[in-house]
């Protein structure tokens, strides 16, 4: 008499499968759904994203801009922990690993606050940095999803200098700004004018005729902390009631 077969596999148990070419939608909608129960379960209701290099130490000639980002975050977090709301309003939310995404974790930790990481799987550059909140730190494989998050619950986003990763991020957010894919408008601050005005000509962009002069009305520059969270805190006043998370929904195309 011959041995029973081995039960089959059940597919979503099978990793060999749920790495595989075709299983490559599981994955893409497990890193929306996942990170949906998450925010949920912690009653994260919006975010304030700060961008910047990973590069950025708290020494050196480009040591102030780490160190105001960590004074910015400090600043949002404790404001935030005094608005009475049964959420977590306008929690600070970065890219989860060093530079200026560690500093804004770090600088929400000083205030005794929560904060988000969305960390992306790289070869060798991007690991998780010690200032996340437990519980509050995610790993992507896909940019196009972690960048999603990023969007999906801000309020407001500071970018400070940095790279290629920076600017894909920033002209993201402002693309949907420009294009009015987003239901709400997102305020967005350029930390350091003297860096983004050399790096990026936006007069040359209106000039040419490749973005409208009222296009430059979608950021606003900023040099110091104080100043930066005031005009934060002017554009996230009042209190909104959405329900929480409070998704920025994109519009469709007859809106």
């Amino acid at each position: 008499m011959s041995p029973p077969l081995p039960a089959p596999q059940i597919a979503y148990q099978d990793q060999a499968f749920l790495g595989s070419d075709e299983a490559r939608p599981l994955r893409i909608i497990a890193e929306y759904l996942e990170p949906l129960e998450r925010f949920r379960d912690a009653r994260v209701h919006d975010t304030v994203v700060f961008f910047g290099s990973a590069r950025l130490t708290p020494d050196g000639a480009s040591g102030r801009f780490y160190r105001e980002a960590r004074e910015l975050a400090r600043l949002v977090t404790e404001w935030s922990k005094t608005l009475e709301s049964a959420e977590h309003r306008f929690v600070v939310c970065s890219g989860g690993g060093g530079g200026i995404m560690e500093a804004a974790n770090r600088g929400a930790a000083d205030a005794g606050g929560r904060s988000i990481g969305l960390n992306i799987s790289l070869p060798h550059e991007q690991r998780p940095n010690a200032y996340i909140t437990p519980g509050l730190g995610f790993e992507f494989h896909y940019f196009f999803m972690r960048k999603l998050w990023f969007a999906h619950l801000a309020r407001a986003l500071v970018v400070f200098p940095g790279g290629f990763g920076t600017l894909d991020e920033l002209t993201e957010i402002l693309t949907l700004a420009q294009t009015r894919k987003l239901s709400r408008k997102i305020p967005v601050l350029l930390y350091g004018s003297a860096f983004w005005r050399e790096i990026l000509n936006f007069d040359a962009l209106v000039r040419h005729g490749m973005i409208s002069r009222e296009d430059l009305d979608l950021f606003e520059f900023a040099d110091d902390p104080a100043a930066a969270f005031a005009r934060l805190q002017a554009a996230l006043m009042p209190l909104s009631a959405d329900e929480s998370p409070a998704f920025a929904h994109s519009r469709n195309c007859e809106s």
